[in-house]
């Protein structure tokens, strides 16, 4: 995801644009994966890239009925069209629709229904579309991308456990809507690194970059450290357990 409401904000924060930000980091991310022996995968693509993937995929779910266009020019994916939705994180559609707060300003038909278009605002990046200029949905750009490089149906779908709920379910509707067919097989869900049982992230500042710990820890120690641990379950970052790795 190259392009998002906090990138655009950044971006405007530094006076960049969105691309020379996000190459940065994604040069970063480069520097810290070769460091670690991490090797690159085929594909690494971008969703400003398939913009017009994303917007025939878009298309052909309000055709299916399963999308609608508000009159702002948004394009928000109906939710009620989709029977197994919350079915992957074993969620209640009529409980989360009791809970859901919705803005006045909104012009959803129902609270759970997510954005697939938004559109542009001033000063924004936007792209051309039939509804207007405007810029896709988070959820949206991941559909688009796998199943153009890996096909309608996927084996493996990987991602962080706070991806389940609303983003894979999102992915799920939006794929098996457009194409009929089981969009994934197996779910790897993995369990988040944590400070003193915290989720470790910027916003509480608990946490340690890569570079940081290479400083310290042979690139191997750290991988072995990563292993310590089930996928799925949380693990704790600390210098006892990396030193544990090390012997």
């Amino acid at each position: 995801t190259d392009i998002d409401d906090k990138i655009i904000q950044r971006a405007a924060e530094n006076n960049q644009t969105c691309d020379t930000l996000t190459q940065t980091f994604i040069d970063a991310m480069h520097q810290d994966c070769k460091s670690l022996g991490v090797s690159a995968p085929t594909h690494e693509p971008k969703a400003t890239d398939y913009i017009k993937k994303m917007i025939v995929l878009i298309q052909k779910l309000i055709e299916q009925d399963a999308a609608y266009v508000t009159s702002s020019g948004d394009v928000c994916f109906r939710i009620k069209s989709f029977k197994k939705y919350g079915a992957l994180s074993n969620r209640n559609v009529d409980e989360m629709r009791s809970g859901a707060r919705v803005s006045v300003q909104e012009e959803k038909e129902d609270p759970l229904d997510f954005i697939l278009w938004k559109h542009a605002k001033p000063q924004e990046p936007s792209w051309p579309s039939p509804w207007g200029n405007g810029r896709p949905g988070w959820h949206i750009e991941c559909t688009a991308m796998a199943t153009d490089l890996l096909g309608h149906e996927i084996d493996i779908h990987g991602g962080g456990i706070d991806l389940k709920f609303p983003h894979h379910e999102n992915e799920i509707a939006q794929a098996e809507s457009a194409y009929k067919k089981n969009f994934v097989r197996h779910w790897m869900h993995v369990g988040h690194i944590q400070v003193n049982q915290k989720k470790m992230s910027k916003s509480l500042g608990n946490f340690f970059t890569i570079r940081d710990v290479l400083k310290q820890y042979h690139p191997e120690v750290i991988r072995y450290f990563m292993l310590m641990r089930h996928y799925r379950s949380p693990l704790d970052y600390s210098q006892v357990l990396l030193d544990e790795a090390k012997h």
